[in-house]
């Protein structure tokens, strides 16, 4: 006799989305369906699978041991649902389909930029995007929550398929009235002297940073850890510190704004490399190998975009 489910992909849906956006109300707004559909749609699926999944706390609610269960089924059975549509897709090319992105913060700088060439050239592709920190990033990777992940520093604790397609200098930066700012040569002995802000431990730059000076016997001097590069930027702007920062975050300071230089120091920039990266045990899809062969494509581009960036750093320490 044949199994007969009384809840649906829909529901479960509803649950992933109630988890992940932190409550009912957010997670009607961004499902674009009423509070009562989403409250009702949870109602049934307890009733449907005979147990309670989540319990008051505090203004919120919390999963149940039941929920955590029926949540772990929901988010493996909706990504075999998504791998069908993939393997579907492919039947007909790369034309149709859906390509989920993470990106390791930095990236913001020059992945849109990317996936909207991309698009243009696979309108029917739909390309989601999240933009988050790099450990965040590892998590998704560990859960295989998308197609493809971007980030600077591949983890080395996971097993997984990375190819490198455009360099990621990192360099030093300061205020332009800084003592440093117009100084040629400087050496890394003179830069530690002086107070950074950095990003927060486990980002990407950082670990490079990290591991760049204490190779070198040295460690910078930390006055202000901050989550993001804007945040590092204007700390600097504002005469907290030096900074060593991708200089793909730089583009528009060096062609606008010049309220920071870039540091003539002497074995900068620290090189590093950005990487596009897979699970190992995961054979990309389709539309996965497409775009990365457009991004292989493109990378000749953006290497020149980022020799006129390290061109303008030259220039502006004159």
């Amino acid at each position: 006799m044949p199994l007969r489910f009384r809840y649906t992909l829909h529901q479960l849906r509803i649950l992933e989305a109630v988890v992940d956006h932190g409550g009912i109300s957010r997670a009607a707004a961004a499902l674009h369906l009423t509070q009562p559909t989403v409250s009702m749609q949870i109602r049934q699926l307890n009733e449907a699978l005979g147990v309670t999944l989540f319990a008051p706390k505090g203004r919120g609610l919390r999963l149940t041991a039941a929920g955590e269960e029926a949540l772990a089924f929901a988010r493996s059975l909706l990504t075999s649902a998504e791998r069908l549509n993939e393997r579907l897709a492919a039947l007909e090319g790369v034309e149709r389909g859906r390509l989920r992105l993470s990106a390791a913060s930095t990236a913001e700088y020059f992945i849109p930029r990317l996936i909207g060439a991309f698009q243009q050239a696979h309108a029917g592709i739909a390309v989601e995007l999240k933009v988050l920190s790099r450990a965040a990033v590892v998590a998704r990777l560990q859960e295989d929550a998308d197609d493809l992940y971007v980030m600077a520093q591949p983890p080395s604790e996971d097993p997984v398929v990375a190819g490198a397609f455009v360099d990621n200098p990192l360099v030093a930066i300061a205020p332009a009235a800084h003592v440093l700012a117009t100084a040629r040569k400087v050496k890394l002995a003179e830069l530690v002297r002086h107070e950074f802000v950095l990003r927060e431990p486990g980002a990407g730059t950082r670990l490079l940073t990290d591991s760049f000076f204490a190779a070198r016997g040295l460690a910078l001097r930390t006055r202000l850890e901050l989550g993001s590069n804007e945040a590092i930027k204007q700390a600097v702007i504002g005469g907290l510190g030096l900074a060593v920062i991708s200089l793909h975050a730089l583009r528009d300071e060096l062609v606008h704004h010049r309220r920071i230089r870039v540091l003539d120091v002497v074995g900068m920039p620290i090189p590093s490399q950005w990487h596009l990266v897979r699970r190992a045990d995961r054979m990309p899809s389709r539309v996965a190998e497409a775009f990365a062969a457009f991004m292989a494509a493109l990378a000749p581009q953006l290497a020149v975009e980022l020799a006129r960036s390290l061109a303008r750093t030259a220039r502006g320490s004159r």
